[in-house]
């Protein structure tokens, strides 16, 4: 049975595995993320200590972004502009390729979540699949086809126009767009409208049912776009067990019928629905990433 290696690569936190074809985790470590030097060292130094017990065949790496994910680029595996102070313009599949030599899988954290979620957790047997985390930014991944949607860069679904409810005038807090649906919907929405972390928001603060709608309106506008055979919804805000059957049921309310499937009625619970892999969906997705760039089963 082969080995894969898999880099989620977040803001604040790297998480290495090594997993099998199975999504079956050997290894891991996590550590906090702090110089491009000290914290893919530290990367690289793990994989280096696992190789004996399991010898890899690929890596994969889902990353924080911006990135350039265009192979024919000359900067292509880098992380681009990000605000993130020393990270910005970082070689990073490069440094891990130099360094094992491997086949190399790179994407954003979210598609990779997004593939992830499709090979071993709630999206399995749908295509195509869409995945948004909904926490503190709001970020959306696409798998058509078994691969991550990719095109003039990669999607940022998370930023599409969205209706605005009755009466609401809160300005949003996207520095871009403002009232996008991250600027309306994410956590920092919410701490931000209503003065106070949306954890401590009780169950019947109206607050939900807005932020309901909002996810909805989005979702809406994506089901109509790309048809996706399921839609699953992970990140922080979403742990508030109440948001789905609001979402469900206002999804249901603005389609108003027009998509006549019964994904969109009677099986709605089986349509938009949590995540299966808890904290391994970027990991588990980054191996994923692997194995598609070695050939193997995530093809």
């Amino acid at each position: 049975m082969g080995f894969f290696g898999g880099v989620e690569a977040g803001g604040t936190k790297f998480v290495c595995i090594v997993a099998d074809a199975a999504g079956v985790v050997q290894a891991e470590t996590r550590f906090a993320t702090t110089t491009p030097d000290e914290t893919l060292g530290r990367t690289i130094a793990f994989f280096e200590e696992q190789a004996s017990a399991y010898p890899m065949q690929a890596i994969g790496v889902a990353s924080f972004g911006p990135l350039d994910l265009d192979p024919a680029s000359p900067t292509y595996g880098y992380i681009t502009n990000t605000p993130k102070p020393g990270w910005a313009g970082v070689d990073f599949a490069g440094r891990l390729r130099a360094a094992f030599g491997l086949p190399l899988g790179f994407d954003t954290d979210v598609n990779a979540a997004a593939l992830g979620e499709y090979l071993w957790g709630a999206g399995r047997g749908a295509d195509p699949v869409a995945y948004f985390t909904i926490g503190t930014g709001i970020g959306g991944g696409f798998i058509v086809h078994g691969k991550p949607l990719h095109g003039l860069v990669h999607p940022e679904s998370g930023h599409i126009g969205i209706p605005r409810g009755a009466g609401d005038v809160f300005g949003g807090v996207c520095p871009y767009h403002g009232d996008c649906f991250e600027g309306l919907a994410s956590g920092t929405a919410l701490r931000q409208r209503w003065g106070q972390p949306a954890e401590t928001l009780p169950d019947d603060h109206p607050a939900w049912q807005l932020e309901a709608e909002y996810i909805a309106r989005a979702l809406v506008n994506v089901i109509l776009l790309i048809s996706p055979q399921r839609i699953v919804l992970g990140g922080g805000v979403m742990q508030r067990a109440l948001l789905f059957p609001l979402v469900r049921r206002k999804t249901a309310q603005l389609l108003n019928g027009y998509v006549g499937s019964p994904a969109l009625g009677e099986e709605i619970e089986n349509y938009i629905v949590p995540p299966l892999l808890g904290g391994y969906a970027g990991a588990l997705g980054a191996v994923a990433l692997g194995m598609q760039a070695a050939g193997g089963e995530g093809q």
